[in-house]
C-alpha cells in the first residue's frame, strides 16, 4: 500500500521561508513521478511544482517560479519543497502527490498547511 506523509507546514511572514517534506512509503506505481500542489480556501487545488523521480527534471506553475525549488532524495524515497519569499497568497494546504502529471496524481498525502501572514 502507498503512503505519503507530508511534513513542514507553519506560519511565516511574508518574506519568509518554509521547507516541506513528503516522505514516500511503499513504491508501488507505474509512474513514479511526483509533485506538490496546493489548495486555498474556496478554490481548488492546483499545481505547483513537478519533478521526474527519474533523472530530476522539474517543472513549476509561473506562480512560484524563482521562488519555489522541488528536489528529491532517491535514498530517502522522499521529495521537498523549499519556499523562499513567501507571499499571503500562497496559503494553503499543501499536498504531495504520486504518479503526478500536473493535472492531479494518483496517490496523495494527507496534506500539510502552509499560512502567510503578518
Amino acid at each position: 500500500q502507498v503512503q505519503l506523509e507530508e511534513s513542514g507546514g507553519g506560519t511565516v511572514q511574508p518574506g519568509g521561508s518554509l521547507k516541506l517534506s513528503c516522505i514516500v512509503r511503499a513504491r508501488t506505481t507505474t509512474n513514479p513521478n511526483m509533485a506538490w500542489f496546493r489548495q486555498a480556501p474556496g478554490l481548488e487545488r492546483e499545481f505547483v511544482a513537478g519533478i521526474m523521480w527519474t533523472g530530476g527534471s522539474t517543472h513549476y506553475a509561473d506562480s512560484v517560479k524563482g521562488r519555489f525549488t522541488i528536489s528529491r532524495d532517491i535514498a530517502k524515497t522522499t521529495m521537498y519543497l523549499q519556499m523562499d519569499r513567501l507571499k499571503p497568497e500562497d496559503t494553503g494546504v499543501y499536498y504531495c502527490g504520486l504518479g503526478a502529471t500536473r493535472i492531479s496524481a494518483d496517490y496523495w498525502g494527507q496534506g500539510t498547511q502552509v499560512t502567510v501572514s503578518s
